[in-house]
């Protein structure tokens, strides 16, 4: 008994005819799992367990089985592995009234990749009665016809078969004619009427019979239909065809309106007895649809196309009937040609997308399934893959292919193909189609990072800003997504472990290198990191860079007088002379260092101040003291001088040291008290006392210019006033902007004093301390031009205020800040 919820249908269905058709089919449909099952089963009626029967095992859902088919008349259950009815099944509309149907279709295991070959026999239940193509119909018989003459009538027609198609038919009792069954040629069963008995028109003229045809299910079914006989006079020949069969050949591409046949019948009957019309005697509708007949001539000519691939043969049956219904039959066998009218197609059933870039050679990318439905040559088809790309197909089974790798793949370089697969039947000419999809290629971590350079010099200047960024190093990756998100990180440097941290850090996103503190040139001049750039694919793949920071050097130490010494005391100490030193003799020398490098510890060396000018010379770069003449009577024993030591910093940083220089041939010359004796005077000493005079002087002069102010202002004033600038030249041999002298004890100020003449106002303007002195011409007196003094006189500009004299309170400030300046020691 079949398992499955339409059992109970068909449990009593015979089982020596199931066998026979079990045996037929095992020896049509070799290499494939076979089941029978009844038609129109319900859905979801159990055909099958296939997991049991392609021995797949207990674990079904993994492998994905489903079904392949064009249309699909059947599913599979994922968890049971059940084959299962998917829709109503009639074994009629899909085989017709071919005796063996059978279903064939493919399941597809998608993991791993399998295909089985399915066929299910339908068998056929008894669901259609026979049915007559007319329910009534007219027959005329002449009056002489001979008992024992049969008349053909129109078939029933049962969409069933085998034994419950139609079996036999029956005439309901009469006494005139009998029923009995006949078979044409190609195989159709047809029924025939029998004259039992002579006919009489003038006793009965009209015969009502009633022909049932039955089937041989269980329980029967039957069909009827109304045949009404009139009795007409004697025409006794019938009309004759000249071949009871013919058979023609047409291929599939003729027009319609093409001459198939004509068919020709006689009778020797003469008048209208001898008039004879042609009709189809098959009750095919199929052929009337494609066929059509001239009833006078005879004549079949094609009404539609033809179609090889729908129906290769067909099966024509042709009456011949005179005017006294006397009739004759003859089969027509129609033979249709295949030509290569279908192109072949190209189905991709299944597609494994995205495809890993690391898959070997050899893997399954793709299934594809060919189909012509051409036949012979014209249906043998061939298909290959279109273009340069790195995969190949590789026939599987049947009309099945394999789509796979040839070559290896890399996403960085193609990310996506799009794959064109051609097909060609053998025919002539052949025939083609295409069938195009794209294939994504899925990221793998094939690709480490890669620096933009293999070493980094980065330079810095130190007294670097704690936090900045020095350096910028960057890696890139062409993998895709985590596989190619790079991070940075420092894994070695020639730095200390605990002080690397200190120093420098990396940002782990940008790469950018950041100083943790300010660096020191003399403290650490360079030193070197390793980079690290690092993917985050799994496992992740590394990249090293190496980084040289070099610290510039920056002007930031000042210079260090290491010779001469200060005693403990803090004085300087005492360097002899002897007193019969040639000129260019060498003294002592200054030595001096500087924790700076390059430029910056570039040293100089200048004479600040000197007891007794001209009588040593120093060595710019050297630092030595000579002797720049030999020593006159005048010149004091004991010499002092000051030497400032300048670096090549912008600015320059300076340092000084002060030498005690005794003229004496040996140190037991020199008395112990000599340090308590005092220097010889200073001329620095004797201008700081002449200032002090001129400050005093001045003084009484500003009072007697207020004096005097005040008096003029009781007297008018018509003259426009001529105002005078006085300015003391600079020393000479001092340009613009330099302090001539300064050294020699020069006063680094300018001023300028103008008076209105005649004017009950005189002003006076004196200019603050500035570090240069500017040129004579960029001193304005008030908001008029400066004149030289060559100019003075009647084109003198008159002074911008005509008010009484004004005295600017900044002469008290200058005289307040030149004498404090001076007269420090």
């Amino acid at each position: 008994m079949w398992p499955g919820a339409g059992s109970r249908r068909w449990a009593r269905w015979p089982q020596v005819p199931v066998l026979f058709l079990l045996s037929g089919i095992c020896r049509a449909l070799p290499d494939q799992v076979r089941y029978s099952m009844p038609e129109e089963l319900p859905s979801n009626s159990v055909v099958g367990n296939l997991a049991r029967d392609l021995e797949l095992g207990g674990v079904v859902a993994p492998r994905k089985l489903r079904v392949s088919a064009e249309k699909e008349y059947f599913t599979v259950s994922p968890d049971s592995g059940d084959l299962l009815v998917s829709g109503r099944i009639d074994r009629e509309q899909i085989c017709g009234t071919q005796l063996l149907c059978a279903l064939e279709f493919d399941i597809i295991a998608e993991n791993p990749l399998n295909i089985f070959h399915i066929a299910v026999t339908v068998q056929d239940i008894n669901d259609n009665a026979p049915r007559f193509k007319q329910s009534k119909s007219d027959l005329k018989i002449g009056e002489s016809t001979r008992p024992g003459k049969t008349f053909p009538l129109d078939p029933a027609l049962d969409a069933d078969c085998g034994a419950n198609s139609l079996q036999r038919y029956l005439l309901h009792d009469n006494e005139y004619f009998d029923v009995a069954e006949k078979q044409t040629p190609d195989g159709h069963r047809y029924p025939e009427l029998i004259l039992k008995r002579s006919l009489d028109r003038e006793e009965r003229d009209v015969h009502q019979l009633v022909l049932t045809a039955i089937d041989g299910g269980d329980p029967p079914q039957t069909g009827t239909t109304q045949i009404r006989i009139q009795v007409t006079d004697a025409n006794d020949n019938p009309p004759v065809f000249s071949q009871d069969v013919y058979k023609v050949t047409l291929r599939e591409s003729v027009p319609p309106g093409f001459s198939v046949l004509q068919v020709k019948a006689t009778d020797k009957d003469e008048g209208v007895n001898a008039e004879i019309t042609y009709s189809f005697h098959n009750g095919d509708e199929q052929v009337e649809s494609v066929f059509n007949l001239d009833k006078v001539t005879g004549e079949i000519t094609t009404k539609s196309n033809l179609d090889f691939e729908i129906t290769p043969t067909y099966s024509l049956r042709v009456e011949a009937k005179d005017l006294g219904d006397l009739a004759s039959h003859c089969s027509i066998q129609v033979d249709v040609l295949d030509e290569n009218d279908c192109a072949p197609e190209v189905i991709v059933t299944s597609v494994f997308s995205p495809l890993p870039e690391d898959s070997p050679p050899g893997t399954v990318v793709a299934l594809i399934k060919t189909r012509d439905r051409d036949s012979g040559e014209n249906g043998e088809v061939t298909c290959h893959v279109l273009g340069n790309t790195p995969f190949v197909l590789k026939s599987s089974s049947k009309n099945y292919y394999k789509l796979m790798t040839e070559g290896p793949l890399d996403r960085e370089e193609t990310p996506e193909y799009n794959i064109t697969l051609a097909a060609t039947d053998r025919g002539e000419p052949a025939l083609s189609s295409s069938a195009s999809f794209t294939l994504q290629l899925s990221d793998v971590n094939d690709n480490a990072p890669a620096f933009q350079q293999a070493s980094y010099v980065v330079h810095v200047a130190e007294n670097n800003p704690p936090g900045a960024s020095i350096a910028q190093v960057s890696a890139c990756d062409p993998d895709a997504g985590p596989n190619g998100q790079v991070s940075y990180s420092i894994v070695a440097s020639d730095l200390e472990a605990r002080a690397l941290a200190s120093y420098v850090s990396v940002s782990a996103h940008s790469g950018a290198v950041f100083a943790q503190r300010a660096l020191d040139h003399e403290q650490l001049r360079s030193f070197r990191l390793t980079v690290q750039a690092r993917d985050q694919g799994a496992p992740p793949r590394r990249a090293n860079a190496s980084l040289r920071v070099l610290v510039g050097d920056r002007n930031d130490n000042a210079p260090r007088v290491l010779y001469p010494a200060p005693e403990p005391d803090g004085s300087a100490p005492l360097h002899t002379v002897p007193r019969a030193a040639e000129p260019g003799s060498l003294v002592t020398k200054v030595v001096a260092v500087d924790a700076d490098s390059g430029h910056n510890a570039w040293l100089s060396y200048h004479v600040l101040q000197a007891s007794e000018p001209g009588l040593f010379s120093l060595g710019l770069r050297s630092g030595e003291v000579r002797t720049a003449r030999a020593l006159a009577d005048r010149d004091a024993a004991r010499q002092r001088l000051v030497v400032a030591v300048r670096d090549g910093g912008q600015p320059p940083l300076s340092a000084t040291a002060t030498l005690h220089l005794v003229f004496a041939d040996s140190l037991q010359e020199v008395p112990p008290d000599f340090t308590d004796h005092p220097l010889p005077p200073d001329p620095q000493a004797e201008l700081q006392f002449y200032l002090v005079v001129a400050l005093a002087l001045i003084s009484v002069l500003f009072l007697l210019a207020l004096v005097l102010a005040g008096a003029l202002r009781l007297k008018p004033s018509s003259r426009p006033a001529a105002c005078g600038c006085l300015q003391p030249a600079p020393p000479a041999g001092a340009g613009p902007g330099v302090l001539s002298g300064y050294h020699e004890g020069t006063l680094p100020y300018s001023y300028n004093v103008c008076v209105a003449s005649q004017s009950a106002k005189t002003e006076f303007n004196f200019l603050s301390v500035t570090p240069q002195v500017a040129p004579a011409q960029d001193l304005l007196c008030e908001d008029a031009s400066w004149v030289p003094s060559t100019a003075l006189g009647d084109k003198m500009a008159p002074p911008a205020s005509d008010t009484a004299f004004e005295v600017s309170f900044d002469f008290f400030f200058f005289l307040l800040e030149v004498s404090f300046f001076k007269l420090m020691p």
